[in-house]
């Protein structure tokens, strides 16, 4: 019993020597660890965002809800951009509501991990046949146009796509309706295990090719490379 207890004395420094260590580990990691204010302001440079592993960098102005403004890994991240400029909104001024759609002069973004959704071009070849009518028609601005059946899911909304190169514009969009409610687009783009979507009103689609420029432009700065 006696050596024991001896061999448990012996054993007593060895343990506070380790964990000593570790807690000096601890404290450097903490120390060494990046971190930034809780409260960022609107006009700081772009934030380091990472959503399910695919790195952003983000305009602290263009995020929308204050709980996402920091830097570090988010689940998603909800945005808002000027149209056409692509630039963040002045904080200092309050948006009116919109008369119509031609006076809507904001993009709307959300950045979030993709779950188990298909792309938006493997769902037109598989899923959405499945609801679409046989009716096809063709937009002024060259889109082709294709309505969901009543009684489905995507009842009240159409699809329309650049059918001389599907993959480069694909959109699901409501219809306006006698209450004056506003057609509004869906425009998605997968970026690694992430989800970029856009939305914005369905009569900026009679000049289509800007659209789709604009929100690739966009889309490209916000995945710029992280800065050193």
């Amino acid at each position: 019993m006696p050596k024991l207890r001896k061999r448990s004395f012996l054993w007593l420094p060895v343990a506070i020597f380790i964990a000593g260590v570790v807690a000096a580990g601890i404290w450097v990691t903490y120390l060494l660890w990046p971190r930034w204010p809780a409260d960022v302001a609107l006009d700081a440079p772009t934030l380091p965002i990472t959503v399910n592993g695919v790195n952003f960098n983000i305009p602290p102005a263009a995020i929308r809800n204050k709980v996402q403004r920091k830097a570090g890994t988010q689940e998603r991240i909800d945005l808002v951009f000027m149209w056409p400029s692509l630039m963040p909104p002045d904080p200092a001024v309050r948006a009116d509501p919109a008369a119509s759609a031609i006076s809507v002069d904001r993009v709307f973004l959300t950045v979030a991990s993709y779950g188990n959704t298909l792309p938006v071009i493997d769902r037109l070849k598989t899923i959405y046949p499945r609801y679409l009518d046989v009716s096809i028609a063709m937009e002024p601005g060259g889109l082709t146009v294709r309505p969901f059946r009543d009684s489905t899911p995507y009842q009240g909304e159409d699809i329309l796509y650049d059918n001389s190169n599907r993959e480069r514009f694909i959109v699901r969009c409501t219809r306006d309706d006698a209450r004056g409610t506003v057609g509004m687009c869906l425009y998605e783009q997968r970026a690694g295990q992430a989800d970029i979507t856009a939305r914005f009103p369905r009569e900026w689609l009679s000049d289509w090719t800007a659209v789709a420029d604009g929100l690739e432009k966009l889309i490209k700065r916000l995945r710029a490379a992280q800065r050193p």
